[in-house]
């Protein structure tokens, strides 16, 4: 058996043994606005619910290892001691993701990933519509607990009013987990589908995404892509030439295709991973 002291290793790699130990951990979809009313919104996996009476969650927005700077979503926090908690399930997975890149305060994440934001009943941050299960809170603590990179904040919160999706109900109003179909995260790319198992997402941090705010209209509004397809073609920080699309097309017996069969034809190679060669299908 390996041991080590915490001390004795640096800081990046028992981040990695804790996040890949620890697993799979529930996602907190955190909404924020920041001092001047704009929208944030990231996600944090060193959550739980800690309390049914009063109803208190907790989630710590960590400081960055590698720069031991802090997240928008834990200065929002301290600055108006409001957020929503969104719940994550499979069918907004790769747009939460997408979410996470590291944009520019003042960025709307919302609209970098594609999703919709929906007024709150009591506190100010917008609720994410696509997520099935939605919590206003009101921020009562927050417990720092260290200066140095790594070090997390505990955001003690308490749920003000929650928001159900009727379509995740049973016939006697408790939620139905088969139909919430939560995703959790593990370490590294790994994440969990609470009734499928393991799957992989690469992590959107070395590179901006363009955002699905950046595609083309006819592709945003595509009757046939998904939220999660568009948050994997959000997820590129360029997209192909022209030349690489013709070369593509030639090594496809000069593919001609209308919108409908590129947008199936772009879909299946997404359900692969093969996001760059979708691409050349929607813009051939």
């Amino acid at each position: 058996m390996t041991s080590f002291k915490p001390k004795d290793i640096s800081t990046a790699k028992l981040h990695g043994y804790l996040l890949s130990a620890v697993a799979p951990r529930p996602i907190a979809f955190a909404s924020t606005i920041d001092a001047n009313g704009n929208p944030n919104l990231s996600p944090f996996s060193f959550f739980n619910v800690f309390s049914a009476n009063p109803p208190i969650m907790i989630f710590s927005p960590a400081r960055r290892v590698r720069d031991n700077t802090t997240k928008h979503t834990l200065e929002n926090a301290e600055n108006t001691k409001e957020v929503v908690i969104n719940v994550v399930n499979y069918d907004i997975v790769q747009q939460m993701s997408l979410s996470s890149t590291e944009y520019a305060a003042g960025v709307n994440e919302f609209e970098k990933a594609g999703l919709t934001m929906l007024k709150s009943d009591i506190v100010k941050p917008f609720r994410v519509a696509e997520s099935p299960v939605q919590f206003e809170c009101k921020v009562n603590n927050i417990v720092k607990l260290g200066t140095e990179g790594g070090a997390g904040n505990l955001i003690i919160c308490e749920v003000v009013k929650l928001h159900i999706n009727d379509e995740v109900l049973n016939e006697n109003g408790s939620i139905d987990q088969e139909k919430l179909d939560l995703v959790s995260r593990a370490g590294g790319s790994y994440y969990s589908r609470a009734k499928a198992g393991f799957f992989e997402i690469p992590k959107p941090l070395s590179t901006l995404g363009i955002g699905v705010d950046a595609l083309p209209e006819n592709i945003r509004n595509s009757n046939i892509l998904t939220g999660n397809d568009l948050g994997l073609l959000g997820n590129v920080e360029t997209l192909p030439t022209k030349a690489e699309i013709k070369a593509y097309v030639n090594m496809h017996d000069n593919i001609t295709l209308n919108d409908i069969e590129k947008h199936k034809k772009a879909q299946n190679l997404l359900s692969f991973g093969d996001v760059e060669s979708a691409w050349k299908v929607l813009l051939s």
